[in-house]
């Protein structure tokens, strides 16, 4: 399945997240490349996503994974001068709730600054370990949700003001090979 045309900013998220779950599989699998099994995840969660019958898992279980991982910095994996970091940021409208706040050390939080989490991504040239992009999909998809936006394209989403930039929502990953789940995997 090649990657489908995005009428609205829900499909983008959807798109994402399906691919997000094949490096997922490909990544638990311990897989150097997709194949056909990943291919299939991805186009069954997108075909899911989108006519109902299959929902994005809940944040809980992101805050799992955040406790078990502890106080190190969830982009790097340093444990070295932490500090709090807002991935979504508080200057563009994140929330200081525990959902959009995970460690992060000094050098890893000034580079990101007040940058979207998406576009800091692209500015450094590494993917950021996955449980960290769930985190934010999932951010943009309940912000976009509860603003009634979901279903806006990305072009009427470049006329209102909103603390995430769509444009940067990845919609294609790097071989399992090269991710990582965890910024300690």
């Amino acid at each position: 399945m090649s990657a489908p045309k995005y009428t609205n900013l829900k499909e983008l998220i959807y798109w994402s997240y399906s691919n997000l779950a094949m490096a997922h599989a490909g990544i638990e699998r311990q897989h150097l490349k997709y194949g056909t099994f990943h291919y299939i995840i991805r186009a069954k969660l997108f075909k899911g996503l989108k006519d109902g019958t299959m929902n994005m898992k809940s944040i809980f279980d992101d805050e799992k994974i955040k406790l078990m991982t502890g106080q190190v910095c969830n982009y790097c994996g340093s444990t070295e001068n932490l500090t709090l970091d807002h991935i979504i940021p508080k200057y563009k409208g994140g929330t200081d709730n525990a959902e959009n706040l995970i460690y992060a050390c000094t050098s890893c939080n000034s580079s990101k600054g007040k940058k979207d989490l998406m576009e800091w991504m692209q500015k450094i040239n590494e993917y950021l370990p996955l449980m960290v992009i769930r985190r934010y999909l999932k951010l943009v998809y309940y912000h976009a949700d509860q603003h009634d936006i979901l279903s806006f394209t990305l072009t009427e989403l470049a006329e209102i003001k909103i603390p995430y930039k769509p444009e940067y929502i990845p919609v294609s990953y790097p071989q399992p090979g090269l991710l990582r789940l965890t910024a300690i995997s």
